[in-house]
């Protein structure tokens, strides 16, 4: 087993997962992140089966689901609210992991507080902000700043992994002329809503489609008073994009119209986001996918090297997925150059069909075909306007490009049950 050292730019979900599948190789990372401490940024996410999986393999599953959720079903709803499609998650589909879904916070505290005991509280670095590399045929210098602006000792490793996310300041170094993100007309507007539990109190909904408003709904805390965290995301078509980032206030104004009528008998819309405690807004972005993401001792990891629209849980997963790869690689690999070649070669080609598929055909591909042959209209029966066997098709092949089909887990679960 080959100890190589690695530097670890950025420490968000992608970052510190990593860190702990090398600190599992018996290799040990150090981080360095630019913000100078860590702040409850974000809302809600889903981690699927697959990514569960590897978080298992850390020993993490218990700690994680003492902060999360696990949700029974998935439900789809037309835009009037009414039922179109269920189906069963995680271990109640016969999964041998499970499906959770949790505030992000809660995800990136469990992960820090893993890295700080098995690695050592040094081993993260604060108000660290990358400002390039140099590399040579021995190793890789990587320059850093502070908050104010002032150089910092430049750290030397054997490796860099760029985990700095969506707008990486490795991959412009790597890619100068790429531009800005790429926005496909879609905007999104997030909270989080004490109230009631919807449906069982155990389901991920989605209701309608993004042309009329389209919202995400599941749970991601429980209270003793028997009340819960609802996170939600509300999804409209618009012509109209804002350079926002992952903090931007939104306004209830600016999106409340699209669901005004949106109120069911198993569901006030417009009173679920008039409760919100506070109101988050940003565009729907990601990147066109890249040919490279290693040149020498330099690689790209988790929303560095793709990132795609947040649909399936595969944002966060996919990073997840990264590192449970990247890792064995690099301890198996007398040159590390050949593991970061291997890696890429492994993960690029899966990750570039997932972040297409997540533009043109993502799990709302349900709603979509169901509005698509009602006009938009109400239906006496679902089965009238499609067989269930057709809205589980459509479920099946993106779970098969995204990784997390059944027979998939439960190949990989033997593998490592037989290790």
């Amino acid at each position: 087993m080959h100890k190589h050292k690695v530097v670890i730019v950025g420490a968000g979900i992608g970052g510190l997962t990593t860190a702990l599948y090398l600190h599992k190789c018996g290799i040990r990372a150090d981080i360095c992140e630019a913000a100078g401490e860590f702040r409850e940024l974000g809302v809600g996410l889903n981690l699927f089966p697959h990514a569960m999986q590897r978080l298992d393999e850390l020993g993490l599953g218990t700690a994680l689901a003492a902060v999360g959720i696990e949700p029974k079903q998935f439900c789809f709803f037309s835009r009037l609210g009414q039922f179109v499609y269920s189906e069963p998650a995680g271990l109640y589909a016969g999964y041998p992991a499970r499906h959770l879904s949790f505030h992000r916070a809660a995800l990136h505290s469990v992960l820090l507080d893993a890295v700080r005991e098995r690695l050592g509280h040094d081993a993260v670095r604060t108000d660290h902000r990358c400002v390039g590399f140099d590399q040579d045929e021995a190793g890789v210098d990587v320059g850093f700043v502070n908050a104010k602006g002032q150089t910092l000792a430049s750290v030397r490793s054997d490796i860099v992994i760029a985990c700095d996310g969506i707008r990486s300041a490795i991959r412009r170094v790597l890619y100068p002329q790429e531009g800005g993100v790429a926005f496909g007309g879609i905007n999104m507007w997030r909270g989080v809503t004490i109230g009631k539990p919807v449906l069982d109190g155990r389901s991920a909904i989605r209701v309608g489609r993004i042309s009329t408003g389209k919202l995400v709904l599941y749970p991601i805390r429980e209270f003793p008073d028997g009340t819960q965290l609802l996170n939600w995301v509300a999804e409209v078509l618009m012509d109209v994009r804002k350079e926002n980032d992952w903090g931007s206030p939104g306004r209830l104004e600016d999106f409340i119209g699209y669901f005004a009528d949106s109120r069911f008998d198993w569901l006030d819309v417009p009173q679920l986001f008039a409760n919100a405690g506070a109101i988050l807004e940003y565009p729907m972005v990601d990147r066109d996918p890249i040919d490279r993401w290693t040149f020498g001792r330099v690689t790209l990891l988790g929303d560095a090297a793709h990132p795609m629209y947040p649909r399936g849980g595969n944002g966060a997963a996919q990073a997840i997925i990264d590192a449970g790869a990247i890792a064995p690689l690099l301890a198996g690999a007398a040159d590390p150059r050949d593991a970061l070649q291997a890696y890429e070669a492994d993960r690029r080609p899966t990750t570039t069909k997932i972040s297409l598929t997540n533009r043109s055909e993502p799990p709302d591909t349900i709603i979509d075909l169901v509005e698509a042959r009602s006009n938009g209209k109400r239906f006496a029966r679902i089965e009238d306007v499609v067989r269930p066997e057709e809205l589980a098709a459509i479920s099946e092949k993106y779970k098969k490009i995204a990784g997390f089909d059944l027979a998939a887990t439960q190949a990989r679960s033997r593998t490592q049950t037989s290790q």
